[in-house]
C-alpha cells in the first residue's frame, strides 16, 4: 500500500509509544489505507535491474516533478525557475494558491500518496505545496506545445525561462526537459493536473471540459515531439482515463482496442441468411432468402473448401509416409548413435516442427528463443527478403508472404528516443497487465538492427530517419534496450517472425547453412565420430596396401600419376 507508514525501530521503545504508533496506523489511517484501495498504485520507481542498465535514462537530470526526486541536489537548482512559473500562474488563477492548496489538502492527500509506489515521508502540507508548485511548471513548460498548434508567439511574462523553454525546442536545456518529463519516476497524477488547470480558468463562458481538451491538445504536441513514430492517424485517448502524462503517451503508442475505435461486433442469428434445416430422415436442407441468390454459392464454396482441406490432409500424410521411406530403410542398419541422430532429424525435421508449433499454441508465458529470434536486415535481403517502410505505429508491423515483403515503421531517432523508449518499456512492465508491445517491439528491432551494417541499410531504405552521429549508434541503442526486461507474447509480432523465419529458411543457401552449422560445425559428436571412421579407413587402406603391395600396382602405371618420375622408379625398384 502506498500510504504513510508510522514505523519503530527503537529498541528500547515505550509501551505507551508503541500503542499510540499502532493506533495512528490502524484507526486514524484507515481512510486512507481505503483511499489506497479505491486508487491502485500507478507511478512506480524503476526496478533495479532496469536502472542497472542506464541510470541517466530513469534518474532525472535537470528537473524533478513529484516527491521521489524532490530533495535530490543535481534537481533542486531548477527550484527558482519552479517559483517563478508558480508567481506567473497565480496571476491567472480565480483563487489564490493557498486556497488551492488548502482545498488539495482536504480531498485529495490521500489519493495522492496512494499513487505512488512508496511511502512518501512528507507531511501534508509539504506535499500540496511541492505539488502545487510542480503542476505550475509543468503546465506552463506544456503551454509552449499548446502556443505552436495555435502558431502564437510566447507571452513576454515567460521572458524568466526563455533560456530553459522556447517554442521552437532546439535548446539543449529544452530538450533535456523533455527527457526528464517522460521518467517513470518523475510522474504527477493526472487528476491533480486537470484540477490544477481548472483553476487557471477565469473565464466563465468557457465550457466545462476546457480543462481536459486543452491539456488533450498541449499532450498531443508533446507526444509528436517526443514520439519516433510518424502516424497519420492517432488513438482517441482520454484524458480522464489516463493515469499521469506517461500513461497518456503510452496509450497513444499501444493503443487498445476501444481507443482504436475497434468494437465487438454481435452476430445476429435471426439475420442468417443461410438456414440448415434438419428433416425428418436426418437429413440437411440448405435454404436461402430470395434477397441474395449468391449467398447459396457462398454456402456450396464453404462446402468444397472443408473438402479440399481435409484432401490435403490425407494427401500430406501420404507424401510424408514416403519422404520417411529412406529412413527406416537407413535404420535397419546398425549405425553409430552420433550418426543417427542428425539423419533422424533431416527426416523428422517436418513432425518436430508440428510438435513446437503446438506447444506454442498452448502456452501463452514468456516466449521461447525460437519465438523471438528473427534475421537480421543484412542476413534477410541475402535471403530473398525486402523491406518496405509504412507511416505508421507498433502495431502496423506486417509481412507480405507473396512479395516477401516486410513492412516496418518509419522511426525518427533522435537524442530523447532512447530515454522515451525505455520508460515506456521500464512503465510496461511495472504495470504487469497485458502484453509487453513495446519491449517486443525493442527486442524485435534488437534482432533486425544487429550491425552498423543492418542500421545503414534500414537508413538507405527510409524505414530509419537517424538524428545522430553514426549508424553504430544506431546499433547500440536497439542492442542495449532490453537488458533485463521480461518478454511476453505479442500474436501480431509472434506471426511476423514466424511467417519471416519460413520465407527465410526456404532458400537453399540457408539451408545448406544451417545443416553445416547444426550437424557438422556444431556438432563435436558429428565430427568425432567422421574422424574416427576416417581414421578406420586410412588404417585399412594400408593394411590392404600391406597385404597386397600397392606399390607394384603403382610401379607399373604412367609416371605423371607415379607422382616422381625416375626417382620414384628408384624408390618402388628398392621396394621391391
Amino acid at each position: 500500500m502506498a500510504i504513510k507508514s508510522h514505523s519503530f525501530s527503537r529498541i528500547n521503545v515505550e509501551e505507551d509509544e508503541w500503542v499510540e504508533s499502532m493506533r495512528k496506523s490502524i484507526v486514524v489511517e484507515h481512510h486512507e489505507a481505503e483511499e489506497a484501495e479505491e486508487n491502485p498504485v500507478c507511478i512506480f520507481t524503476v526496478p533495479q535491474v532496469l536502472l542497472a542498465t542506464n541510470p541517466e535514462s530513469y534518474v532525472p537530470q535537470c528537473v524533478a516533478l513529484g516527491p521521489f526526486h524532490h530533495k535530490r541536489a543535481e534537481v533542486y537548482d531548477m527550484q527558482r525557475y519552479k517559483l517563478a512559473a508558480a508567481r506567473r500562474t497565480q496571476q491567472h488563477m480565480s483563487v489564490s494558491f493557498e486556497r488551492v492548496v488548502e482545498t488539495m489538502k482536504e480531498s485529495d492527500e490521500a489519493r495522492i500518496r496512494a499513487c505512488y509506489h512508496k511511502s512518501i515521508d512528507m507531511s501534508a502540507d509539504a506535499l500540496i505545496w511541492m505539488m502545487t508548485v510542480d503542476m505550475a511548471f509543468l503546465l506552463e513548460f506544456l503551454e509552449v506545445y499548446n502556443i505552436k498548434d495555435e502558431r502564437r508567439m510566447l507571452k513576454k511574462n515567460n521572458s524568466g525561462m526563455s533560456h530553459v523553454v522556447n517554442v521552437t525546442g532546439k535548446k539543449l536545456s529544452h530538450m533535456v526537459i523533455l527527457r526528464d518529463l517522460v521518467m517513470v519516476e518523475n510522474q504527477l497524477p493526472m487528476f491533480l493536473i486537470t484540477k490544477m488547470l481548472e483553476y487557471q480558468n477565469t473565464n466563465a463562458e468557457l465550457q466545462d471540459n476546457y480543462a481536459e481538451e486543452k491539456l488533450k491538445k498541449m499532450l498531443m504536441g508533446l507526444y509528436h515531439e517526443l514520439s519516433p513514430f510518424k502516424e497519420k492517424v492517432l488513438a482517441d485517448v482520454d484524458i480522464n482515463s489516463s493515469d499521469h502524462l506517461l500513461d497518456f503517451l503510452y496509450h497513444l503508442t499501444v493503443p487498445n482496442r476501444e481507443e482504436l475505435g475497434i468494437m465487438e461486433t454481435e452476430i445476429d442469428i435471426e439475420q442468417t441468411a443461410i438456414i440448415e434445416v434438419v428433416n425428418e430422415g436426418g437429413e440437411e436442407q440448405v435454404t436461402t432468402h430470395a434477397k441474395d441468390p449468391f449467398l447459396f454459392f457462398y454456402k456450396i464454396w464453404n462446402i468444397l473448401t472443408k473438402a479440399y482441406t481435409r484432401m490435403s490432409i490425407y494427401l500430406r500424410k501420404i507424401i510424408f509416409g514416403l519422404l520417411e521411406l529412406p529412413w527406416k530403410i537407413i535404420s535397419m542398419f546398425p549405425l553409430p548413435q552420433d550418426v543417427r541422430e542428425p539423419l533422424e532429424r533431416m527426416f523428422h525435421h517436418e513432425e518436430g516442427k508440428k510438435k513446437s508449433s503446438s506447444s506454442e499454441e498452448d502456452d501463452h508465458g514468456t516466449p521461447t528463443m525460437e519465438e523471438i529470434k528473427i534475421p537480421s536486415a543484412t542476413e534477410m535481403v541475402l535471403g530473398g527478403i525486402s523491406f518496405s517502410p509504412v507511416n505508421g505505429g507498433i502495431y502496423d508491423i506486417r509481412f507480405d508472404k507473396k512479395t516477401s515483403t516486410l513492412y516496418l515503421p518509419v522511426i525518427d531517432l533522435d537524442i530523447n528516443t532512447e530515454v522515451f523508449l525505455r520508460n515506456l518499456v521500464a512503465y510496461e512492465a511495472c504495470k504487469a497487465s497485458g502484453p509487453s508491445v513495446v519491449a517486443r517491439y525493442t527486442e524485435l528491432m534488437n534482432m533486425i538492427i544487429n550491425t552498423e551494417e543492418d542500421a545503414k541499410y534500414l537508413r538507405e531504405k527510409g524505414i530509419v530517419y537517424n538524428h545522430l552521429k553514426n549508424d553504430k549508434e544506431v546499433a547500440d541503442i536497439w542492442n542495449t534496450m532490453n537488458k533485463s526486461v521480461k518478454l511476453t507474447k505479442v500474436a501480431k509480432m509472434d506471426k511476423v517472425i514466424k511467417d519471416v523465419n519460413k520465407r527465410h529458411g526456404r532458400t537453399w543457401k540457408v539451408k545448406f547453412t544451417n545443416f553445416m552449422n547444426i550437424y557438422v560445425f556444431g556438432s563435436w559428436k558429428f565430427l568425432t565420430a567422421f574422424g574416427a571412421m576416417f581414421l578406420m579407413f586410412v588404417t585399412g587402406l594400408q593394411a590392404f596396401c600391406t597385404l597386397y603391395s600397392c606399390g607394384r600396382v603403382t610401379s607399373r602405371l604412367p609416371g605423371n600419376f607415379q607422382g616422381g618420375g625416375a626417382n620414384n622408379r628408384t624408390i618402388n625398384g628398392i621396394g621391391n
